[in-house]
């Protein structure tokens, strides 16, 4: 659809810039123009055409040649340097006769020409012809953006092969590339698919006057192609405007005037092209400044996610911690509960008991020892005697070994104590080491080596939990036949239990876990994993610090070593 159609199928009328000076021309002019349909405004001079064209661009510029200040061509010159109107079609009027300024008017830029003498039809045609082809046209063979250079591609249409080697020597001048074919159908159908810029057109001596011929290239516009169409033979410019052309020349017309036409109508198509190419160029520039906007917003916003899903984590992960260290506590605080309970059923359970069979294991052993004189004589009865006697002594040992097992659970879970205590650091460590027998039993070496002093102010029942665990693990870690060693020494202010086994060890890579709540190293059902994690509590609970290492002899091992404040020591 052509510009001037799409126009009137929307109930819209082009917009006319009318570049006048005088008052008279003026208003003639615009009567004719306001007549056909068009909204024409007008600038008595050059300077307020250019100051106009800053605002809404026109569909069209009707400029006079002479004007007064800068002139009519000097404007068309102004005009084409603006990237923005360069591509804005202007037909130059004038009241002088001659081809002289018709050719400065077309080389300035204008994209055509006529005599203000030619009358109203002349002028209207070529305006009309002018805005057919409007910024809606679409040229298939355009370049790419960003292309340079190239010269302008032109069919010449003649049947006449004198005349035809003329033109094509005529336009070929210019440095444009000319190619020549005859009207017939076959080879015009065959030869006209090419990008063409411009096509000009002999119409003298083609069958109908070549309007066929005309509205065969229109059509071939209307779908899509953005050739320009200028005819020679100028005895029905009317019919010849009608089938499309966009200018129409006298068949007599110059070499020059034709040179002229055709690279008018040729420059204003490149004019467009380039103008495509730019505005292209610049959407996409535009486009690839919104996606780096866009990807700039996006990054921040992928910064900001990551950096607050960073912050959760971190609080998620301190939660975990706290709840990880809450847990042992409680069943830290669950496991000495049950101890007190336990030590305290003992206590009731047990020792009452305890207490009357020792007592009556007394009365027995005297009353054993009140009949041995009077069966001294019965060789027998004596043998019987010593045997009860013997037996008894046998009970007496096994009951102070079951009050000293009581005793020592009591002195372990020190629950009828709170707060710091002094606690005799070589009793409670062979309270643990008798407590832990059936794990030591016959097949495990323990050594001591107690050189700190004997007191130290601690929490008595945290402080044996903190070495009973380390030692338990030891003896876990052991298989068959091994050695443990318990060292006791003060070192830079502090405190210093050592706990070196000559077992598998702990592997580099994971003793930076193994204080963590529930790890384990030991089969399901062997360990909790929550031992070493009471024991790493109760240690920074006391100010102090409890580590992992190789033990000190070959062979292998582990050695943990455990750190409290000297305070109290003595």
């Amino acid at each position: 659809m052509s510009a001037e159609t799409a126009w009137q199928a929307t109930g819209a009328s082009p917009r006319i810039l009318l570049v006048e000076d005088s008052d008279t021309q003026a208003l003639q002019l615009r009567r004719m123009l306001e007549t056909e349909g068009f909204l024409v405004s007008r600038a008595g001079s050059a300077e307020a055409a250019l100051e106009a064209l800053n605002g809404p661009l026109p569909a069209l510029v009707i400029a006079d040649y002479h004007l007064p200040g800068i002139n009519g061509d000097e404007l068309v010159r102004r005009i084409r340097l603006n990237v923005r109107a360069r591509a804005l079609p202007v037909l130059m009027l004038t009241d002088a006769q001659g081809g002289d300024l018709e050719r400065q008017g077309l080389e300035s830029g204008a994209d055509a020409y006529a005599p203000k003498s030619a009358g109203r039809e002349i002028i209207l045609l070529r305006l009309r012809a002018l805005l057919r082809r409007g910024e809606g046209e679409t040229d298939p063979g355009a370049e790419s953006p960003g292309a340079g250079f190239r010269p302008a591609r032109l069919l010449l249409v003649d049947d006449g092969p004198t005349h035809r080697l003329w033109l094509a020597s005529l336009l070929a001048a210019d440095g444009d590339r000319v190619e020549t074919i005859g009207s017939a159908g076959a080879e015009f159908t065959a030869r006209t698919d090419g990008p063409w810029d411009g096509v000009l057109v002999n119409l003298a001596g083609m069958p109908t006057g070549g309007l066929d011929l005309l509205r065969q290239l229109e059509a071939l516009r209307q779908a899509g192609a953005g050739f320009r169409i200028v005819a020679l033979e100028g005895s029905r410019p009317a019919a010849a405007f009608e089938a499309g052309a966009d200018d129409v020349l006298p068949a007599e017309a110059g070499a020059e005037v034709i040179r002229l036409r055709v690279r008018a109508l040729v420059r204003r198509k490149l004019l467009r092209e380039e103008n495509r190419r730019i505005e292209n160029a610049m959407r996409e520039q535009l486009r690839e400044v919104e996606r780096a906007r866009a990807e700039a917003a996006s990054a921040e916003a992928r910064a900001a996610l990551s950096g607050a899903l960073a912050r959760a984590n971190a609080e998620l992960e301190s939660a975990n911690q706290a709840l990880r260290d809450t847990q042992g506590k409680l069943v830290q605080a669950a496991k000495m509960a049950s101890l007190g309970e336990l030590v305290a059923g003992i206590a009731h359970e047990i020792n009452n008991p305890l207490a009357f069979i020792l007592a009556h294991q007394g009365t027995v052993s005297r009353l054993l020892a009140q009949v041995s004189p009077r069966v001294a004589e019965d060789a027998e009865a004596t043998r019987l005697l010593d045997k009860a006697m013997a037996r008894a002594d046998s009970m007496s040992m096994g009951l102070r070994r079951i009050q000293d097992l009581v005793g020592n659970l009591r002195k372990f879970s020190r629950l009828d104590e709170a707060g710091a205590q002094e606690v005799d650091v070589p009793e409670a460590i062979g309270t643990i080491l008798v407590l832990l027998t059936h794990k030591l039993s016959d097949r495990i070496l323990v050594e001591r080596d107690l050189a700190a002093p004997r007191i130290l102010r601690c929490s008595p029942a945290l402080l044996n939990q903190v070495v009973m665990n380390v030692v338990g693990n030891a003896a876990d870690a052991i298989e068959g036949q091994g050695r443990i060693r318990l060292a006791t020494f003060i070192d830079s202010g502090e405190y210093v239990i050592e706990v070196s086994d000559s077992g598998a060890g702990v592997p580099e890579a994971i003793r930076g876990r193994i204080f963590e709540p529930f790890f384990t190293t030991k089969p399901i059902g062997a360990g909790t994993g929550l031992g070493l994690s009471i024991a790493y509590a109760v240690v920074e609970a006391h100010g102090g610090s409890i580590a992992v290492d190789d033990a000190p002899w070959e062979g292998g091992g582990a050695r943990f070593t455990i750190r409290v404040p000297l305070e109290g020591a003595a």
